[in-house]
């Protein structure tokens, strides 16, 4: 079946990225004939830190990643302690039914202004093959209006499921194979950075822009 269709998501698609390193293997983010505009400015793509600032990170994650996990609390660290980092959330459920679930949920709580809560509880879910109850679990424990939630989901079934379509058309338009994948600037890091290295990789993004 094509990939490029919601239904792939289905399988298991193995997820490579190494753990850190402190020189983590960077590429340029969008080669030639990639929307990049498409990518970086979504409408519909949540988006945390600061909105105006001078660096975007854009974040391709699934929720049953324990890598993309393990570099979640460091991004959101350097994105505070910064203040001039542009967050773009790409859910980009790769891992099974369970992850276009938790996709689901994460983006149905952006409706009521709660995508980041949502967001952090579910990265929050320790381990992989997360079944959905847990996840279920985690969001309501987070202060999320369920019922709302809930009628929200199916009410913007249609908006969910294109905004995933995009996100999983993107990442094919740049070639990513796996989760974690940040792209920083005009960097592609396909590895689940630390705090230093996310740390690193933005002032490299600085550096090329500046120059």
């Amino acid at each position: 079946m094509d990939r490029r269709t919601l239904l792939a998501l289905l399988p298991a698609v193995a997820f490579a990225p190494a753990l850190l390193s402190l020189a983590p293997p960077i590429e340029v983010a969008f080669a030639q004939g990639v929307d990049a505009n498409a990518i970086l400015n979504d409408p519909e793509a949540p988006v945390s830190g600061n909105p105006k600032g001078d660096v975007t990170i854009v974040a391709f994650l699934d929720y049953n990643c324990p890598f993309c996990k393990k570099a979640e609390p460091d991004l959101l660290r350097l994105v505070k302690a910064d203040g001039r980092i542009r967050l773009v959330h790409k859910d980009w459920p790769i891992l099974g039914d369970p992850s276009v679930y938790g996709a689901q949920l994460a983006l149905a709580a952006r409706y009521q202004g709660r995508y980041d809560a949502v967001h952090g509880a579910l990265m929050a879910i320790p381990g992989r093959k997360i079944p959905k109850e847990r996840m279920l679990e985690a969001v309501t424990a987070s202060g999320a209006d369920m019922a709302r939630l809930e009628a929200d989901r199916t009410a913007h079934a249609t908006e969910i499921a294109a905004l995933i379509q995009r996100n999983l058309d993107q990442a094919d338009a740049l070639g990513l194979q796996g989760t974690p994948v940040f792209l920083i600037g005009p960097l592609k890091v396909a590895a689940a950075l630390d705090y230093d290295g996310f740390k690193q990789a933005v002032a490299q993004a600085r550096a090329k822009g500046r120059s």
